[in-house]
């Protein structure tokens, strides 16, 4: 057996919802913002204006919902993760227009008809899409909606992308489980067939010292985390990774935003 099926092999939560349990600081300090460029293309080409309403499904920290909110919508988190839902509840001081709800993508709880745009941003992979695209039929408002957004370091042939995917996959807990993000188009394009679906792009790069470059690993839902027996070789192998990119102790790691979006039929 090798090193990836054994800890492939490993527990983990099997109820995706507690994925993110224990790793909430790490994210919201350490995961890439969304680019603010977002609302601009959304309002060209969806007519989004500051009266809609947002339910941000898999809300997470908030990172996706604070677009909205900082643009005047009113926005509803949708999140099941307790730890995460509260880091979003904090929010809320800086923009009342946030609710928190305890609910899941396939059951939002939100009323018939009560919402003008349905956002999944980095979550998407989680969800049933069968019961979630009944769900969104339901809470939609005619002619709304779904945006669909993936971030993260860019895939592509350069060193220092493609030994970081190298990492994940050596060290990863539940490479099934994390797989699903790999393939976002062929399931976005699945979720909104019969309608016309649009794509655009964000490039970037972050900038990162050593425990950034750290933190945004331990964001990511399958690497070990302190306490685990693999944290320490998985660290040194972090560092390793760190010292052969950085330059004069930042690393620069491209990042690619993904957006699709259409109106469910």
């Amino acid at each position: 057996m090798t090193k990836s099926s054994a800890m492939a092999d490993t527990a983990f939560p099997v109820d995706h919802t507690e994925r993110f349990t224990g790793r909430v600081e790490a994210y919201r300090r350490f995961r890439s913002r969304f680019p603010r460029e977002i609302i601009a293309l959304l309002n060209d080409h969806c007519e989004l204006m500051p009266a809609h309403v947002i339910a941000d499904l898999g809300a997470g920290t908030g990172m996706f919902s604070e677009l909205f909110l900082e643009n005047g919508n009113s926005v509803f988190a949708v999140e099941p993760n307790a730890e995460m839902r509260a880091a979003c509840d904090e929010l809320r001081s800086s923009y009342p227009r946030l609710t928190c709800v305890d609910a899941t993508a396939e059951a939002t709880c939100l009323p018939d008809r009560s919402v003008d745009f349905v956002t999944a941003a980095r979550a998407f992979h989680w969800f049933d899409q069968g019961k979630c695209h009944s769900e969104l039929l339901r809470i939609l408002r005619p002619n709304g909606w779904v945006v669909i957004a993936s971030l993260g370091p860019r895939h592509g042939p350069e060193p220092v992308t493609r030994e970081y995917e190298a990492l994940l996959r050596e060290y990863g807990l539940d490479l099934d489980g994390r797989s699903g993000w790999c393939h976002i188009e062929d399931s976005a394009r699945r979720f909104l067939s019969g309608c016309d679906m649009y794509k655009e792009q964000f490039v970037g790069v972050d900038h990162l010292d050593f425990e950034g470059v750290l933190g945004h690993s331990l964001s990511i839902s399958v690497t070990p985390r302190p306490g685990d027996p693999r944290f320490s070789t998985f660290q040194q192998a972090i560092r390793d990774y760190f010292e052969r990119h950085q330059f004069q102790g930042t690393l620069a790691l491209p990042t690619n935003c993904e957006l699709y979006f259409g109106q469910l039929r």
